[in-house]
Order: C-alpha cells, then sequence, then structure tokens
C-alpha cells in the first residue's frame, strides 16, 4: 500500500511537512542504530601445541600463561575500552594515546599485555635453531658486528633489566635496536616496530626454572626463536 503523507497543508507548508516526516525518521534510524565499539581484542589460539615448546616451556607454563593470564589481559581490556572513549580505534591508536597517561593507566595495561602476548606466540616456534638469513642478516651483522655479539647484547639486555618486562628486536626507521620495556609497556606505543620478544615477567618462566631468567632467555632464544617470521616482519614492516 502507498504511502500517504499526513494532511498538514492547514498548519504548515507540504513541503516542510515532509522535511519534519523525514527527520524524524532518520532521528529513529539513528536511535536504533548500534554505537560503535572498540578493537574487541580476542585470545588467539596458540600456534602450536601446548607441550610444543618443552623442555625449555612446560605445557603446565604456556597453559597457565596463555589460558589465564593472557585471557586476562584480553577480557579485562575489552572491558575498559568499552567504556572509554577509545572506541572505534585500533590498538596502535588506543596506546599511542594512553600511554604514560595516568588517567588510562589500567587500560594501556591490559591493552599492551593483550598485544605483548599475541605477539609473543607468534615469535616462537619448536623448530627455532635456525638462524636469520638475507636482509635481516645483514642488518644485524652491520648494527651488532655479528651474530654473536648480537646474541651476546641480547642476553644481558634481558638479564640486566630489574622486575618485570619485556626484551626487543625492534626496527627504528632503518635502524635495528635492542632495548627492554618495563611493566606492559611495549615499543608499539613509541612508533617503533617489534620483530623479535621474549617475556621477561616470571610467569614466563618461574614454574621450569625458578629464578634462572639466564637459562629461560638463553633456551627460548637459542632453540625456540622463529626467525623466519621475524625475517618477514623486516622485510614487510607489517607486525
Amino acid at each position: 500500500m502507498p504511502m500517504h503523507l499526513p494532511s498538514c497543508h492547514w498548519i504548515i507548508p507540504r513541503r516542510v511537512c515532509v522535511a519534519l516526516i523525514f527527520a524524524t525518521l532518520l532521528a529513529l534510524f539513528a536511535a536504533c542504530s548500534p554505537e560503535p565499539k572498540g578493537p574487541t581484542l580476542t585470545l588467539p589460539p596458540l600456534p602450536w601445541p601446548s607441550d610444543a615448546l618443552e623442555p625449555v616451556i612446560s605445557q603446565q607454563t604456556i597453559e597457565l600463561h596463555h589460558g589465564k593470564h593472557h585471557a586476562g589481559y584480553v577480557a579485562k581490556a575489552n572491558q575498559l575500552i568499552d567504556d572509554s572513549r577509545f572506541k572505534g580505534k585500533s590498538v596502535e591508536e588506543i596506546l599511542s594515546a594512553t600511554r604514560e597517561k595516568k588517567k588510562y593507566k589500567d587500560l594501556f595495561n591490559n591493552t599492551a599485555q593483550a598485544w605483548n602476548h599475541a605477539f609473543f606466540w607468534e615469535c616462537l616456534t619448536p623448530e627455532g635453531t635456525a638462524r636469520p638469513t638475507g636482509a635481516l642478516a645483514q642488518a644485524i651483522n652491520t648494527e651488532f658486528g655479528g651474530w654473536k655479539a648480537f646474541r651476546d647484547e641480547f642476553i644481558e639486555a634481558s638479564l640486566s633489566h630489574f622486575g618485570s618486562g619485556w626484551v626487543w628486536l625492534v626496527r627504528d626507521k632503518e635502524t635495528l635496536r635492542i632495548l627492554t620495556t618495563a611493566n606492559a609497556d611495549t615499543p608499539v606505543a613509541r612508533g617503533l616496530t617489534p620483530l623479535f620478544t621474549i617475556d621477561l615477567w616470571e610467569h614466563a618462566y618461574y614454574l621450569d626454572v625458578q629464578n634462572r631468567r639466564k637459562a629461560y632467555v638463553e633456551g627460548v632464544f637459542d632453540g625456540l626463536a622463529h626467525w623466519k617470521a621475524v625475517e618477514k616482519r623486516y622485510g614487510t614492516g607489517e607486525l
């Protein structure tokens, strides 16, 4: 049945009446539209079985780390994002805008930890004995003076870092850098491109090696590092 506009010419002109009706309909549609949501962080599945990294990282540690710690950061971050003004923003935008802002401390910490952990899993592989090749190997030789010097500097940075945090290999424009970040901090919030990381929080290794951080870091670096994935990130700049 065709829609007939109400007769209102005796009150206001017909064209004004039509405009009022369409304005009302638009308002109704707007009211019914869902408000934009922030980026829904998800708990990604592990890229390998939970026992695949043994004996360096035990199945018990992986299941606790991924299923409890990482999952908890994701759940809390989603809740905080949904209740904030950052709905609809990318994770990178959120991290850049909230870093070192006291008002958004919890939002930053949980969002950063969710991102850091998702990245960490992709840095590991059960077949991690190969060294980098190609452009990345050349860049490491140029920047650090060779593989051994690079390895030594990375391990030393891990051991000299006090407390919880992360150790990273990052790309800063055309330069490679090794740096550590405290607690949840992440190079993504600084405009750097992460290439590789190792989690230095005690929950990442304490069940397996107690306070022997060096044994954990060397085990990951020498036996689990996914250098093929690092090469790809270095070549494309994509995380």
